[in-house]
């Protein structure tokens, strides 16, 4: 079987039309103008896919199980320990690395960045997927996932941060929809479509910075509602908002390097010339965002420690344990970026990007569920 490449032109990838002239049809675009036989065999010659079938055959059972015998019966969440994966990495974790979408858009829409736009569809697509899964999550970790609609329109609650975050989330993951329907209106041909999205991309791009501003602040609030539960070290009253807001930033950019990196490595035969022949400029441009938004992100730390005087932890176990996840997740990382873009070293970007996205998970999930209830 042909390996399929970007040189190939008989795959409709490039146009609307095929090399003969007439027009591909829907099943031909979704089987990539092959047959179901070779459609299947390029299918199973790649290991991801492979990885994914070994990763449904364990989590479809499971999530039935969830669904036929209660959330108990597959996790070990109680009163003093509620939030387990489903929602330390599922949620808290998921929806910083889906900051790329409004982070990519306010670039390249409000301030003018065209230079930006072939890895902005990438940020925005990257983006609503996270914020998919992240509701996916939520289905399933919600212990009534079918009364969802109640908090948001029969009996709200306006003076709670869940019901900003329940808003926000709906409304944020619309906004992403219709985000992308210029390129589904490219992909099927559906240009009246295209050209409606393309006339509302200024007010989509407003809506989108502040519904997941205001999103990616309110998690941080969240734990407002335990104070004496989370570490003082990994909690303030006043900064906590400020703290997953400023981390969801360079969280986004490093995504987008590390999805364009993956692109590049796994489907150059979809990308165009353009994406191409700009992408190692492209990094080192939000190599430079990253590094100036980890700057900022530590001296909101600092600041937040000083304001809540809690110098005196650092002496403790558990300050040992911050100032590791500091200096690995915030320090380092920012000396890799500053040190890759002054010596435009792509490849140091690239892995100091991989560095970032670990240590917001590490971040998230050890404010949700290691250091909570410490």
């Amino acid at each position: 079987m042909e390996k399929l490449t970007v040189d190939n032109r008989s795959i409709p990838i490039v146009d609307h039309f095929k090399p003969d002239g007439t027009r591909w049809t829907l099943r031909e675009k979704l089987w990539l103008g092959l047959t179901p036989r070779q459609y299947r065999q390029q299918f199973f010659r790649n290991w991801v896919n492979w990885l994914m079938i070994g990763i449904f055959a364990v989590g479809i059972p499971l999530i039935l199980q969830r669904y036929i015998f209660g959330l108990g019966s597959i996790t070990h969440g109680s009163n003093d320990y509620p939030w387990g994966l489903f929602l330390g990495f599922g949620l808290f974790s998921m929806v910083p690395l889906s900051a790329s979408g409004f982070v990519l858009g306010t670039t390249v829409d409000i301030f003018g960045r065209k230079d930006f736009a072939p890895v902005e569809r990438l940020a925005l697509l990257n983006g609503l997927l996270g914020y998919f899964f992240a509701v996916v999550y939520l289905l399933v970790d919600l212990g009534l996932p079918w009364r969802l609609p109640y908090p948001l329109f029969i009996s709200p609650g306006p003076a709670a941060v869940l019901f900003l975050v329940g808003w926000h989330v709906a409304l944020y993951l619309s906004v992403q929809i219709v985000e992308m329907i210029p390129a589904f209106g490219e992909w099927s041909g559906w240009l009246r479509g295209k050209r409606w999205a393309r006339s509302i991309t200024l007010g989509l791009t407003i809506a989108a910075i502040m519904l997941s501003t205001l999103h990616q602040g309110a998690l941080g609030a969240l734990f407002t509602y335990a104070p004496g539960k989370v570490h003082p070290l990994w909690y303030s009253s006043e900064f906590q908002w400020i703290h997953f807001l400023c981390s969801s930033i360079f969280a986004g950019l490093s995504m987008v390097i590390v999805s364009s990196t993956l692109c590049k490595w796994t489907l150059k035969w979809r990308a165009d010339e353009r994406f191409l022949k700009s992408l190692d400029t492209l990094t080192i441009g939000l190599g430079k965002g990253c590094a100036f938004a980890l700057i900022t992100y530590l001296a909101v730390k600092i600041v937040s420690l000083a304001q809540d005087q809690e110098w005196s932890y650092l002496l403790t176990g558990w300050g040992q344990y911050y100032l590791l996840e500091m200096g690995v997740g915030v320090l380092l990382p920012m000396w890799l970026f500053a040190v890759a873009v002054r010596n435009r070293w792509v490849g140091l970007v690239r892995f100091a990007a991989f560095l970032s996205v670990l240590s917001v998970i590490w971040y998230r999930i050890h404010t949700s569920m290691i250091a909570f209830h410490w």
